[in-house]
């Protein structure tokens, strides 16, 4: 693949986000397998962790992709330029296709570090780190992700100070750190970023992101606003099938058993590392909207592996064909 993909992307595309504890690799094989992102990001890791040999050895699974999964980029956090540069390096040796850096992410203990969504309030920090991020990649492309403020709107003056870094692409989540995603996304505002992006930066890609429903509803914000992209979190929970091109209809036994298949995968995978509890979030997502669908998933959240899940679904499927 090129040094930098985001170049050869076709426009508009569509983009996986990255979610801590939601997009591990084995969610993200799924998606991929089912349907096609045209960008796909890593679960964040922390560049102080990264660069330290214990560290690496406890987040290293976060940093698993296959060729499946192309192009596809890994999401550092943290405050620290220098950190930011040595662990750049090594997602340059791990072989992605990029590496983005979270100014968004609203969560406490990412505060507390001067990470995420507060670098909003230090955009010189912000900006060293990119430029020292950039130093460490090798040529390969850096992007930013972030909100449109900290507490309030601040996009005349936030958005310009990352534009002038020169990055490869710009994603924003169109609400505030204080708004969380308690509030409908900002869309109406969108038009104010790709202002100022073809006033600053014209090659800078622009992503989209918040409250995303279909590809079709992604395609008409694109059209709205003149982004390039969007990227998509919330929408693709219990929905593989999210980024194809054209909307199939999934039976309720596929859906169930990609669910299975899915579980297996992360069993596969995350034993002994990850706890099995943490797939358990998923089937909220895929048992969903249909008959029996509470029982189900009280079911579901008694399993202890994935054999389990699968004798869950099968006894449901059978009392299903019986009535």
């Amino acid at each position: 693949m090129e040094k930098n993909f985001w170049e050869q992307l076709d426009k508009p595309f569509f983009c996986l986000a990255p979610m801590y504890d939601v997009t591990d690799a084995a969610f993200r094989r799924i998606i991929c397998k089912y349907s096609s992102p045209d960008v796909v990001f890593t679960e964040f890791v922390s560049a102080d962790g990264l660069i330290h040999p214990q560290g690496y050895k406890k987040m290293k699974h976060h940093l698993w992709f296959d060729d499946s999964e192309r192009p596809v980029v890994a999401q550092l956090f943290g405050a620290t330029p220098e950190n930011f540069k040595k662990a750049a390096q090594i997602i340059v040796d791990k072989g992605f296709d990029g590496i983005d850096i979270n100014m968004g992410c609203p969560e406490k203990n990412v505060q507390k570090q001067n990470a995420g969504a507060a670098l909003i309030n230090t955009s010189e920090l912000a900006q060293e780190i990119i430029y020292a991020t950039k130093e460490g990649a090798g040529g390969l492309p850096v992007s930013v992700k972030t909100r449109i403020g900290y507490s309030t709107d601040d996009i005349d003056e936030w958005i310009p100070a990352l534009l002038s870094c020169d990055i490869a692409a710009l994603t924003v989540h169109l609400r505030t750190k204080k708004e969380m995603s308690d509030v409908p996304a900002h869309w109406e505002l969108m038009e104010r970023v790709v202002a100022l992006r073809d006033q600053y930066a014209v090659k800078t890609l622009l992503i989209g992101n918040g409250d995303v429903a279909t590809i079709a509803d992604a395609k008409e914000k694109i059209a709205t606003t003149g982004c390039d992209g969007v990227m998509i979190g919330r929408g693709v929970f219990g929905n593989p099938w999210f980024f194809a091109d054209v909307v199939a209809e999934v039976s309720l036994e596929e859906k169930l058993r990609v669910m299975v298949e899915h579980t297996h995968l992360y069993e596969e995978l995350f034993t002994g590392i990850n706890n099995f509890a943490i797939m358990k979030k998923h089937y909220k997502a895929y048992a969903c909207g249909f008959p029996g669908a509470s029982a189900l998933r009280g079911d579901l959240m008694l399993s202890e592996s994935a054999d389990d899940v699968a004798q869950t679904v099968e006894n449901y499927l059978l009392s299903e064909k019986i009535h």
